[in-house]
């Protein structure tokens, strides 16, 4: 089963740049170790939120912005491998060398439950929320007629993710930002469109699409973190 990497990370505004090209410089070594796909992208339209936000997750501080990334890998054993590798590979940036505060990066490994659609983009919404254990098999039917809405509003591809490597971390992580009780399971998803235009044009019209309106969701929304982003760096498809 495909296995995906995902992340969520403070950075000041004014290492954009570098943070980019240590994310560029860094991308051949994880390709070389068998990662498929890599996406790093700017936030964009990231709200604040009543409970829980991105912004939060990551104790994001004046100055800074959030970054949505993720690395996909054919599957599980390849992203482990990889990491082992990649731990005594010399041409890999050191802690000192990070343009941001790795203490308040969060990111775990999740399986790929479903993958709709395809093809090039230039605008993502990120989301990741805590889901009933228990309603597994609800949520990704909730998130395959989602899908079918999304996609006949512009979205080129919808992906959903299943924690299976959840990671506790010291000052951040993503259980702590979406309020995950013991009962409940991380899920890491993005919707991919052409562009920011299209993506403000479909939105407005799934706000208004009768088959969203009366969908139920089998998770808590209100504690679901989301956010608009500018890709700005990607490989592989």
């Amino acid at each position: 089963m495909s296995y995906v990497q995902g992340f969520l990370l403070p950075v000041p505004h004014e290492k954009k740049d570098a943070y980019f090209q240590m994310a560029a410089d860094a991308a051949p070594i994880f390709t070389k170790y068998g990662a498929s796909s890599i996406v790093e992208a700017w936030g964009d339209d990231v709200p604040d939120g009543k409970q829980t936000d991105m912004k939060r997750g990551v104790a994001a501080e004046d100055g800074e912005n959030v970054v949505f990334s993720w690395i996909e890998y054919p599957d599980k054993a390849t992203c482990d491998e990889s990491a082992q590798k990649m731990m005594s590979d010399h041409a890999m940036p050191g802690p000192a060398d990070m343009p941001f505060n790795p203490q308040r990066m969060i990111y775990s490994g999740f399986e790929k439950v479903m993958d709709e659609g395809g093809g090039s983009f230039g605008y993502v919404d990120g989301m990741v929320a805590a889901v009933p254990t228990a309603n597994r098999d609800k949520y990704l039917e909730h998130a395959r007629a989602a899908a079918e809405a999304f996609r006949r509003h512009g979205a080129t591809r919808l992906v959903e993710s299943w924690g299976v490597d959840v990671m506790d971390g010291k000052v951040t992580d993503f259980k702590r930002a979406v309020q995950a009780k013991d009962d409940e399971t991380v899920v890491f998803s993005w919707i991919e469109w052409p562009d920011k235009a299209t993506r403000d044009k479909g939105m407005a019209a799934i706000m208004e699409d009768p088959a969203m309106r009366d969908m139920e969701m089998p998770f808590d929304g209100s504690r679901m973190i989301f956010g608009g982003f500018d890709p700005v760096f990607k490989t592989g498809g």
